[in-house]
C-alpha cells in the first residue's frame, strides 16, 4: 500500500520537475519517474513475498501506475515531445481496461494481467524518462527519437493488450 500511494504522491514532483524543460531538471524527473516505477515492481514482489495481497492494492496499484504515467504523457504533449494520438490511445485503452474490469469483477471474473500489458508497461517505463530527458546532442544523439519510437511501440502493444483484455474476458464469461 505504501509503494502504490508513493506513486501518486510522485506525480506532483516529477510533473514540477519537467515544468523548466531543461536538461538538468529534465533528467531529475526522469529519475524520479524511474524511481516511482520502480515502486510498482516491489510492490507486488513484496505483497506476494509476505502473503499481504490486498483488494486495495490489487485495485489501486494499476490506478497509481495510470495516474502517473497518464500526468507525465500530458506534461509531455504540453511541452510538444510526443503526439495526441499516442495519448489518446493510451488513455483510451486504460479506461476500456478499467471497464472491463469493473463489469468482471460485477460478474466476479478476474482477468489475469496478459503479456502485452505487461511488456507495454515495461516499454513505457522506458521509453518516458527517455522522451522526458530529449536530445542529449553531442553526447547521446537521437536519443529522444529513440525514446519517442519506443513509446510508439507501447501504444501497439496497448491496442493489442487491450484487445487480449477484451477476448479474455468474454472468454471467462463462457467458461
Amino acid at each position: 500500500m505504501k509503494f502504490t500511494m508513493s506513486r501518486i504522491f510522485m506525480v506532483p514532483v516529477v510533473v514540477g520537475l519537467m515544468w523548466p524543460n531543461t536538461l538538468p531538471w529534465n533528467i531529475a524527473a526522469a529519475v524520479c519517474f524511474l524511481l516511482a516505477s520502480v515502486t510498482d515492481y516491489y510492490d507486488g514482489h513484496f505483497a506476494r513475498k509476505y502473503g499481504s495481497v490486498s483488494n486495495f492494492g490489487k485495485f489501486m496499484d494499476p490506478i497509481a501506475d495510470k495516474i502517473l504515467v497518464t500526468s507525465v504523457l500530458a506534461m509531455l504533449l504540453a511541452q510538444g515531445k510526443i503526439d495526441a494520438w499516442m495519448v489518446i490511445i493510451i488513455l483510451a485503452r486504460d479506461n476500456f481496461i478499467g471497464g472491463i474490469r469493473s463489469v468482471a469483477a460485477a460478474d466476479q471474473i478476474i482477468i489475469a494481467a496478459k503479456p502485452a500489458g505487461k511488456w507495454k508497461t515495461a516499454m513505457q517505463m522506458v521509453a518516458i524518462p527517455i522522451v522526458i530527458i530529449g536530445n542529449m546532442e553531442p553526447y547521446l544523439p537521437y536519443l529522444d527519437k529513440i525514446g519517442y519510437g519506443v513509446l510508439w511501440v507501447s501504444v501497439i502493444l496497448s491496442i493489442t493488450s487491450g484487445i487480449e483484455y477484451y477476448y479474455g474476458y468474454l472468454k471467462s464469461r463462457k467458461g
